[in-house]
């Protein structure tokens, strides 16, 4: 692969997000600024890699049971014998708590003739086969066998229930299928460290929902990994989202991140006359949902049924502005103060992008975590089961643990029906509907790869880096697979 570069020619001739950072109204951290880019070439990619069956179980194979996945929240799981039921790729474990506070993953089948041992999560005393009733411990050991005088070769075995790797950061749970897997941190640097000043594990999940959806998980995944859709996708964020001028940087061979800034007009807007007061009028317009590709910060109650309402909601536009007081400025001085009211903390000192900003951080092959100080969004995409054509998205939402009180209890997870939009989920707010946006585009995606006359897609040299970066990595771990098995 070639080595990476510092900066491209081949971006919108608009300011760029390092200009945006330049007004900034507080110190902005080192590692929110230009990072290395990759050249990638511009050849085309095949529209089989998106639904092929064989490219598929090529994908399950060399891909999916050898990389690193978030499988659950340690929140989820906060007592030993509290069991996370975790699926992907038609594999099926239990992550679960220990007695000692660690944290195993087994796979979720039985010894004696294969049945799931745990149908659904929860608090198990052990882990007992509704079938014949074979029981092991949650630790993994062996507990029991009701006919077990008829099982000699038990004797000689080790019956402990099969375990996989797992790792933690950030208060996620990692779990990762191959035995000689190299280290969690291998695959999360630089993003463990440029998150520290985030501190992950001291959020709590404040909404979950998920969706099976009638795309290839790559389509899925690829939807978030660009902002410049934003024009055609999303017309009602324009003018307050610096779409076009994105930042994009591949700061490892897992790690890439885009930046989008918020409360400034999009530069495909350049014919029209759109001041800070336009800016915030479009804000409050569209609820507060200060997206790009389905950013949006929320504030509210835990509880599943109860609306989680958008911590960067722009109060009603003033009248105007103050000398020198920006749409940005505005924004960011408004959602400083409501999130300190709302958990107790100090934002003074935080900067405007870690406040407004989309920072999204992705992680190969199906993770996309947010940095910043308003509550996080973090992405999860895999396929559904072993089908290439659908996919499952994950979307969850991060909240800072209050600085006194209770540690907040995480909702579980509302997976919506096909026939269910995502501005049904009331958890999601004003991101539902910005979600359902996304989702018009995806069947019609898969459809149309299907139907296409050339048998290729094209990507954008830098504002598609990372989606063309995503099938170079899942390519080369094909071809050194295969290569591995002769």
């Amino acid at each position: 692969m070639d080595q990476p570069n510092h900066f491209r020619a081949d971006r919108h001739p608009s300011e760029s997000y390092e200009d945006i950072l330049e007004r900034d109204t507080r110190t902005i951290p080192d590692h929110l600024r230009q990072g290395p880019t990759r050249d990638l070439g511009d050849e085309g990619i095949p529209v089989t890699n998106y639904f092929d069956p064989a490219h598929f179980a090529k994908e399950v194979r060399h891909v999916w049971l050898k990389v690193w996945q978030w499988a659950c929240r340690e929140e989820d799981i906060p007592n030993p014998g509290d069991v996370f039921v975790y699926e992907n790729v038609g594999k099926s474990l239990l992550v679960t708590r220990q007695e000692d506070g660690s944290i195993k993953a087994f796979w979720n089948s039985c010894l004696h003739r294969g049945r799931k041992l745990v149908d659904k999560s929860g608090h198990k005393v052990d882990f007992r086969c509704k079938y014949h009733g074979l029981a092991w411990k949650c630790s993994g050991a062996f507990k029991h066998n009701p006919i077990g005088w008829d099982f000699p070769q038990f004797n000689r075995m080790d019956v402990s229930l099969p375990e996989v790797k797992v790792e933690t950061w950030g208060g996620f749970v990692f779990i990762n299928f191959d035995p000689a897997a190299r280290p969690l941190m291998d695959t999360l640097q630089p993003l463990a460290d440029h998150f520290d000043r985030y501190d992950f594990a001291n959020r709590y999940k404040a909404a979950h929902v998920s969706k099976v959806v009638p795309c290839n998980w790559k389509v899925m995944a690829e939807a978030f990994m660009e902002s410049h859709h934003t024009i055609a996708t999303h017309p009602q964020l324009a003018p307050f989202l610096g779409d076009v001028n994105s930042q994009y940087d591949a700061l490892s061979d897992h790690v890439t991140r885009q930046f989008t800034a918020t409360g400034v007009a999009s530069p495909m807007l350049s014919d029209r006359n759109i001041d800070d007061m336009a800016i915030l009028k479009a804000m409050e317009a569209a609820g507060g949902s200060h997206v790009s590709g389905g950013q949006a910060s929320k504030e509210g109650g835990a509880a599943e049924k109860k609306p989680v309402n958008n911590a960067r909601d722009t109060p009603d536009a003033p009248d105007t502005l103050e000398e020198g007081v920006s749409a940005r400025m505005f924004a960011c001085n408004i959602t400083r103060q409501s999130l300190g009211i709302e958990d107790g903390w100090d934002y003074s000192d935080v900067s405007d992008a870690e406040i407004i900003d989309a920072l999204l951080y992705n992680v190969f092959p199906h993770m996309s975590f947010w940095a910043g100080y308003a509550p996080n969004i973090v992405y999860r995409w895999r396929p559904n089961g072993l089908d290439p054509d659908t996919s499952i998205m994950d979307v969850i939402i991060l909240k800072r643990v209050p600085k006194t009180g209770p540690r907040p209890k995480p909702v579980q997870e509302h997976r919506l029906t096909l026939e269910e939009d995502w501005s049904s989920s009331p958890m999601l707010g004003a991101l539902g509907p910005v979600f359902e946006q996304d989702m018009e585009n995806l069947p019609q995606v898969q459809e149309g790869l299907k139907t296409s006359g050339t048998g290729v897609v094209h990507f954008g040299l830098y504002s598609e880096m990372r989606i063309r970066l995503l099938h170079v990595l899942i390519g080369r771990m094909i071809a050194e697979g295969e290569a591995r098995v002769g």
